[in-house]
């Protein structure tokens, strides 16, 4: 049961990876040093490297955290870390493929005129949307109807294909929150008969916030219980239950994973409920805060800044 993240403790400084417990981040790098005054293994840098060595990279973080508090109050201060004062990584940095799924939530599909697709609808995005928790999102000079989307993300932690739902899970690492920025005036209106414009609409520069960890999936007993809640500036735009969704995790996985193989660190993002900016017109601006909050998993803070 743990909450891992990937970040720096000052700018300038080595990524590495951490545990979000009691209130602190614990330094696993730093942490490992100072119990066994050795060299940390490499998995404890990269989350992908991590996910990749299954039950026995979590088993040394375990015993790593096991060993750590035992040691004197006073000489862990150092590995112990305040949440707000370090630099956010996205949970996983490269991952191989970033599935999202198009009008998952019903009421999503009605806000948006759009029926239920009978299958799931799946586009992508690349590496170089995805940022951390506390990291600025670029209102940029492409766009002017930025709008926001809160999902839940899924971590694979095993490789997986032609995988049927009941054993889907078994593949799972943990969940984390996403938020889909979208950019509607790129987005739409669609083409006929290509439709809409997805690359633009969904993969300019920093438009995958997500974190600000992964919770591991023996943290959470049910998914579908999960609360999503999207706050921008403190007022409420998004609040429903993952239970809404019209596909369930262990169906998308067993959608996705028919022909494809899914990696370890692959992400998976199961769409948004309603709320969104394209429904009400209430779009984003530059100075927004943007708050992405799941129950059990965390709160997904970034504000947006003006690209120059």
């Amino acid at each position: 049961m743990m909450k891992l993240l990937q970040f720096s403790p000052n700018l300038g400084e080595q990524k590495r990876i951490g545990v979000y417990h009691e209130g602190k981040v614990v330094d696993l790098v730093k942490a490992y040093e100072m119990v066994y005054d050795a060299t940390p293994p490499n998995w404890f840098f990269n989350m992908r490297d991590l996910i990749e060595g299954g039950e026995g990279s979590l088993y040394l973080v375990r015993r790593v955290l096991d060993d750590f508090n035992k040691l004197d109050s006073v000489i862990k201060r150092s590995a112990e870390l305040d949440p707000e004062n370090i630099i956010y990584y996205p949970p996983v940095t490269d991952p191989e493929k970033i599935f999202l799924l198009a009008v998952n939530y019903r009421a999503h599909g009605q806000e948006t005129n759009n029926n239920p697709p009978k299958e799931p609808y799946i586009f992508t995005k690349f590496n170089n949307t995805l940022i951390g928790h506390n990291q600025p999102v670029l209102f940029p000079r492409a766009s002017n109807k930025v709008d926001y989307e809160i999902e839940l993300a899924v971590i694979m932690g095993k490789r997986a294909k032609y995988v049927n739902s009941s054993k889907a899970l078994d593949y799972v690492f943990g969940y984390t929150i996403f938020n889909d920025i979208s950019f509607r005036d790129k987005q739409f209106p669609p083409e006929i008969p290509y439709g809409m414009r997805w690359v633009h609409g969904k993969g300019l520069d920093t438009a995958a916030p997500m974190g600000p960890w992964i919770v591991t999936k023996d943290e959470i007993d049910n998914i579908n219980n999960l609360r999503l809640k999207l706050r921008v500036n403190g007022e409420i735009r998004q609040d429903a239950y993952a239970e809404d969704m019209i596909f369930k995790v262990e169906q998308i996985i067993e959608y996705l994973s028919n022909g494809i193989t899914l990696k370890p660190g692959d992400v998976i993002s199961t769409g948004t409920p309603s709320g969104v900016a394209l429904a009400t017109g209430k779009y984003l601006k530059p100075g927004d805060v943007m708050e992405a909050e799941i129950s059990k998993i965390g709160v997904l803070r970034n504000n947006l800044i003006e690209e120059k």
